[in-house]
């Protein structure tokens, strides 16, 4: 598979004053693989260290930090004679061994020389509650499910992808019919690597969502293994499973009691955090104002977001006819995957985290407002080709931003005060690297 993430993990390598690298990311989003394949792509050797059950660098990391005996140790363990010039070394599942995640602090301070990578699937998890984590002494990237460019990639659709990339928008035009049938594939398919590896092979839906299905299993196996309260195991699957009831309503705004009369949402900190922290939703605040920067200007109110739209709509039960081919039954729901759909083109394409607006009378709701450099971008999200939007017609009255956009089916169009952006063409529209 294509990912854009080797573009970053080229960039670190080619850093004079690199730091020792840590993917984070959900469970199951291809950060093993990804981490394997850049070293055989990139450098003369890998070696590759899996701490998970692992006894022996358990003890080897549990003495002293004294690099030279740690590299020795892991020759032996890699069978690889590291070398520092043109070795790879993995250290994956690293949350596993605490002091091996200290040691990336003496690695950067002591022997900078060394290409480190490191992952582990509830590492944000670990990070959170790391007493002797290397502050500032290593840099993160965070790696999220296959966007849409990276599965038309997968699909051997490059030439669809390429134009995507050149944003010939009469060209572009010209092809919708195929875009729009491959972005409704997506919806269902999503982006986790081996769901979209067995679409490639199969192109069988069913064997698609056996694959979510097994996903969303594993997922809810982690809350009861890795969470030691009872109560927490309880509030987190309850926020888990609420994503496709929250995400349905107009007002996607989290309310705590679409869950559970009474609920209160200092009762589910704890179980938030915990979500947050393995990868497996995402929150986008509301601010009250747009102004620099964003974050001063937001205030308890939030969406609740999923890892991916497959998953959502495996989480959703959602059968590929009504999918696929249009339902009234879906209509509805059909918002609740096109703003999930959008977030993470976001997420995947520039830096900045995403926010959104609402007027305090709940009169007017702008889906997402992003930051870009000194700009502040309001964006309309439109599942079909409705090119009414009221609200944000509100927002730029009000505000008057240089830009503003709106995502939907229709074609590419510049107005006067906004431009329309074909949902299928959207992750182009912000990536740096061309």
């Amino acid at each position: 598979m294509q990912r854009h993430f080797f573009n970053q993990l080229t960039q670190w390598k080619n850093r004079p004053k690199r730091k020792p690298l840590i993917i984070q990311g959900a469970r199951q989003v291809g950060k093993t693989w990804i981490m394997r394949h850049f070293g055989e792509q990139a450098f003369a050797q890998v070696a590759y260290v899996n701490f998970d059950n692992n006894e022996r660098m358990k003890n080897l990391f549990s003495g002293d930090f004294n690099l030279e005996r740690l590299i020795l140790g892991l020759k032996i363990e890699t069978g690889v004679d590291i070398q520092p010039e043109n070795t790879l070394l993995i250290f994956d599942e690293i949350q596993e061994v605490p002091q091996a995640l200290s040691s990336l602090k003496y690695f950067y301070e002591n022997a900078p020389q060394f290409y480190i990578v490191a992952a582990g699937s509830l590492l944000g998890i670990s990070l959170h509650h790391q007493q002797s984590f290397p502050v500032g002494k290593v840099e993160f990237l965070s790696l999220y499910p296959m966007d849409f460019h990276e599965f038309l990639w997968a699909l051997g659709k490059k030439d669809l992808a390429q134009l995507l990339r050149l944003q010939d928008w009469d060209l572009i035009k010209a092809m919708k019919t195929s875009y729009i049938d491959l972005l409704r594939q997506y919806y269902f398919v999503g982006g986790m690597p081996e769901a979209v590896q067995t679409f490639v092979d199969t192109q069988n839906f069913k064997q698609v969502r056996l694959v979510q299905n097994q996903l969303l299993m594993a997922y809810e196996q982690d809350f009861s293994k890795h969470i030691v309260d009872a109560q927490t195991v309880q509030r987190v699957r309850m926020l888990w499973h609420s994503l496709p009831v929250q995400l349905a309503k107009e007002n996607k705004k989290f309310t705590y009691a679409k869950m559970q009369k009474g609920a209160r949402s200092k009762d589910y900190e704890i179980a938030l955090q915990w979500l947050k922290d393995s990868g497996l939703v995402h929150v986008v605040p509301r601010i009250s104002k747009p102004h620099l920067p964003l974050n001063a200007y937001q205030d308890n109110a939030f969406k609740l977001f999923s890892l991916d739209v497959g998953l959502l709509a495996a989480q959703s039960q959602l059968d590929e006819k009504i999918l696929l081919e249009g339902n009234q039954l879906f209509i509805e729901f059909k918002g609740a995957l096109t703003e999930q759909y959008v977030l993470q083109e976001l997420l995947v394409s520039q830096p900045y985290a995403p926010f959104y607006w609402a007027r305090e009378n709940g009169t007017a709701e702008v889906d997402f407002v992003l930051q870009q450099g000194q700009d502040i971008i309001p964006i309309e999200v439109k599942a079909e080709e409705n090119l009414k939007a009221k609200s944000l017609q509100v927002y730029c009255e009000k505000y008057q931003p240089k830009q503003a956009l709106r995502f939907s089916m229709a074609d590419y169009r510049e107005q006067d005060w906004l431009t329309n952006v074909p949902l299928y063409a959207i992750s182009e529209l912000f990536r740096t690297e061309k």
